[in-house]
C-alpha cells in the first residue's frame, strides 16, 4: 500500500520530469535556431553530431543591420557578371573522421595555406601557436585533398562581409565529421568585437568548441562577438580576390547567400616555411 509520504515523493519526480522534459526540448529549440547560418540555408547539421556553419552569424547580421540601409551588391536587382573561371576537373572526395587528427605539426614553426580558388590565389599566413589545434587539423585535411574541388558557399555582403568555404557539401551543413576546440579567442587583433578584414576564422554552430572545416574570410570589417577562433591572415593578392567575389556579390540581394562568383577551391595546401 503506498503511503502518503510516498505518494507525494512519486508526484513530485512526475513534476520533476516534466520540468525536465519541457527543459530539454526548449534548449533543443534554442540550438536549432542558432545552427542557420544564413536565412537562406535554413536549420543545417553535420552528420548525427553539429552544424560546422557560422551559426550566430544570422542573429549578428540581424543585429548589425538594425536601423542600417542596405549596402549598393545587398540591394542589387541584376546579377553581376561571374569574374571567375570554370573550376578544375575533378570532384570533392567524400571523406569523414571520427576523431580530431593527432597533432603532428610543429607548433613553433609558421605554415602558409594557400587556397587556388576559380578567382586567384589566396595565401594565408596561419597562426600556428595561437591554434594549434585548427592549424594542425587544417594542415591534415588539406593533405587529405579534403579541401579541393570544393565550394564556396556563402558571402555576406550586408552588416558582416565574409566570403565562408569549407563545406564539402557546398550548401552549409558539411564537415570532416570530428569537432575541434575554440582558439585565439582573445587574439590582439580582435578589438571591439571587430573581425577586421583579413582575418581567416572558424565557422561553428553558435556553440563552444563545434569547428570541423568551414571556414570565413573577412574582406571588410565585420561586427562579432570573439566567438570565432581567429587562425591566419590573408595576404594583400588574396584580398584583392576576396574583393572581386564581393563585388560581384550574392545570389539573394538580401546580402546573404551563395556567391554570384563561381569560388571553387581547386588546390588547398598547407607548407612549413
Amino acid at each position: 500500500m503506498v503511503t502518503q509520504e510516498q505518494r507525494r515523493r512519486q508526484l513530485a519526480r512526475e513534476k520533476f520530469l516534466r520540468q525536465q522534459q519541457r527543459r530539454t526540448e526548449a534548449r533543443r529549440k534554442t540550438r536549432l535556431r542558432t545552427s542557420v547560418i544564413a536565412s537562406v540555408l535554413g536549420v543545417v547539421l553535420v552528420g548525427s553530431v553539429v552544424s560546422y556553419a557560422a551559426g550566430a552569424f544570422k542573429n549578428e547580421d540581424e543585429k548589425a543591420n538594425a536601423g542600417s540601409q542596405a549596402s549598393p551588391s545587398a540591394a542589387a536587382t541584376s546579377k553581376a557578371p561571374d569574374p571567375c573561371q570554370k573550376p578544375a576537373a575533378g570532384k570533392v572526395k567524400s571523406l569523414s573522421w571520427k576523431k580530431e587528427p593527432t597533432m603532428t605539426i610543429d607548433t613553433s614553426a609558421k605554415y602558409t595555406m594557400r587556397l587556388a580558388t576559380t578567382c586567384g590565389e589566396i595565401g594565408v599566413a596561419l597562426k600556428t601557436a595561437a591554434a594549434p589545434h585548427t592549424v594542425n587539423s587544417f594542415n591534415f585535411l588539406a593533405g587529405q585533398g579534403f579541401f579541393d574541388h570544393t565550394k564556396c558557399h556563402r558571402l555576406t555582403t550586408n552588416g558582416i562581409y565574409v566570403l565562408q568555404c569549407g563545406d564539402p557539401k557546398g550548401v552549409g551543413n558539411g564537415g570532416p565529421g570530428y569537432t575541434i576546440p575554440d582558439e585565439n579567442l582573445k587574439d590582439k587583433s580582435l578589438k571591439g568585437n571587430v573581425y577586421p578584414a583579413g582575418t581567416v576564422a572558424m565557422a561553428n554552430t553558435g556553440q563552444k568548441h563545434t569547428g570541423g572545416s568551414q571556414f570565413f574570410l573577412v574582406y571588410q570589417d565585420s561586427q562579432l562577438p570573439p566567438n570565432y577562433t581567429p587562425f591566419g591572415t590573408i595576404d594583400a593578392a588574396g584580398m584583392k580576390v576576396l574583393k572581386k567575389i564581393a563585388t560581384a556579390g550574392e545570389s539573394t540581394g538580401a546580402g546573404d547567400g551563395a556567391p554570384n562568383a563561381t569560388v571553387v577551391i581547386n588546390k588547398a595546401s598547407v607548407t612549413k616555411s
